[in-house]
């Protein structure tokens, strides 16, 4: 059994990790956990653009963790390369990744244009990527082929997310995709690991812990309060999946309680309108707290402040509401979508404030501002920063250091022989790779890009 990292190593986004394993006839089998895009660059940028580092046509199956962009983004590269294999999903997640890659596609059609080079694929690669996907439910037994047999574990982080467990030549290999936060107020809790021999572990905020619940309430009601009091604009750039409905359903709970405000509220985000539909199309699979539960609609992402802006138009239209405002936009990491002009128009004045609520890619306008730019360069203009700036960090989909320790922790009482860190910038696995080997007492690894290892 050999694991092999193409991408999330030494770096955060871009999954991709491949298992080469044999059947019970001593046939080889190799098995991709996610196929994501790099992100803090150009989608056209040299590591989307660059071989995979294996044969697409010799992977047997593909398992996705979830419907991110750094997790499904080169699914259909990999189609054009040619992978006729199935690729397993949650049924959420298809639709969620559809809506995902279909936005991926354009954007990558407009940063084309900017960089003069190609697209990675065409509609049609995309087109053929759904046709070869299997939906599958959690725990249902996925056999590739016969003694390697795949499931699906609730991981808590969007909706269908998961997180997977192959075994074969008897041993069973975790990995992770992306583990969810403590009290996520929308989504079931993350499942624990029953058993593993070898797990493939996230590590984004392996070096950092996460206030609480509570804490997270009161940050978001006091932005909203500051902001109605200066009479500023509070922008806050929103991931579409998951963070925004979980901002819209907290935001829900504060009006219905002890925030009464007719505060005008943007949601300036295609994909995230279209997102929080599907959210409300699957919400089967959402978790949420009783008191809520008895609003006549019974829906959890709306309310009478909120304005949705689809068109563009309709979003031009935001800049004509006086303050105070909300505006939630994409792109979360402030690395392209609408978000971008609301920045450069608001970003100069000392009454507004932005408020950061997920992880900032490297590279991204989003990271120079949270780590305390005082001016920016947006589509060529410089844009003096002003505004408040601050960060949630409760509001992260991502388990912190606690989180991600307790899950490591299989219920049989078995640690894990290897531990592979991926999906973190370099500082923050090398601290989560000692506080693991110091609590755990276990082989940690942190894998080089492209680099192989035995698993024996």
């Amino acid at each position: 059994m050999k694991l092999s990292f193409h991408g999330a190593a030494r770096g955060v986004t871009g999954s991709c990790h491949r298992l080469q394993v044999q059947d019970t006839s001593g046939k080889n089998h190799q098995i991709l956990f996610d196929c994501g895009m790099f992100q803090g660059e150009q989608m056209c940028g040299s590591g989307n653009s660059e071989d995979f580092g294996f044969d697409a046509k010799a992977i047997d199956a593909v398992f996705i963790s979830h419907p991110h962009a750094d997790h499904t983004g080169r699914l259909p590269k990999l189609i054009k390369e040619g992978f006729r294999g199935s690729i397993y999903m949650i049924e959420p997640c298809r639709g969620l990744a559809k809506l995902v890659l279909e936005d991926a596609h354009h954007i990558m059609q407009e940063d084309a244009k900017k960089c003069g080079s190609s697209v990675l694929y065409e509609l049609e690669d995309l087109e053929r990527a759904f046709e070869q996907v299997k939906t599958v439910g959690y725990h249902q037994q996925v056999e590739v082929a016969p003694g390697i047999v795949a499931m699906f574990h609730e991981a808590g982080h969007v909706l269908g997310s998961a997180f997977i467990s192959v075994d074969g030549e008897g041993k069973r290999v975790v990995f992770s995709g992306d583990i969810g936060n403590d009290d996520v107020p929308i989504l079931p809790q993350t499942e624990a690991i029953s058993h593993a021999d070898v797990v493939i572990c996230e590590s984004t905020y392996g070096h950092r812990k996460h206030e609480g619940i509570e804490t997270r309430k009161k940050l978001l009601k006091e932005a909203i309060e500051e902001v109605i009091h200066n009479r500023g604009v509070l922008m806050i750039p929103a991931f579409s999946i998951e963070r925004t409905q979980e901002l819209l359903y907290e935001i829900d709970r504060l009006l219905l309680g002890e925030l009464k405000t007719k505060l005008p509220i943007f949601l300036d985000s295609p994909m995230a309108i279209k997102a929080t539909a599907l959210y409300r199309q699957y919400k089967q699979y959402l978790k949420f707290d009783a008191p809520i539960l008895s609003e006549p609609d019974r829906d959890f992402f709306s309310f009478p402040n909120l304005h949705e802006t689809l068109s563009v138009e309709e979003s031009k239209h935001i800049n004509d509401s006086p303050a105070p405002k909300i505006v939630i936009a994409g792109s979360g990491m402030m690395s392209g979508g609408r978000i971008m002009h609301h920045l450069i128009r608001y970003l100069p004045d000392s009454k507004n404030h932005l408020l950061i609520i997920g992880y900032q890619a490297r590279g991204t306008i989003g990271r120079q501002l949270y780590e305390g730019a005082k001016k920016v360069h947006i589509y060529g203009e410089e844009v003096l920063v002003r505004a408040k700036i601050s960060a949630i960090g409760a509001f992260s989909a991502h388990g912190d250091t606690d989180k991600l320790t307790r899950w490591l922790q299989p219920e049989d009482g078995k640690i894990p022989e290897k531990i592979f860190l991926v999906h973190g910038d370099p500082e923050s696995k090398e601290v989560f790779a000692t506080h693991v080997r110091h609590t755990l007492g276990t082989e940690v690894i942190i894998p080089e890009y492209q680099s192989t290892h035995d698993i024996t």
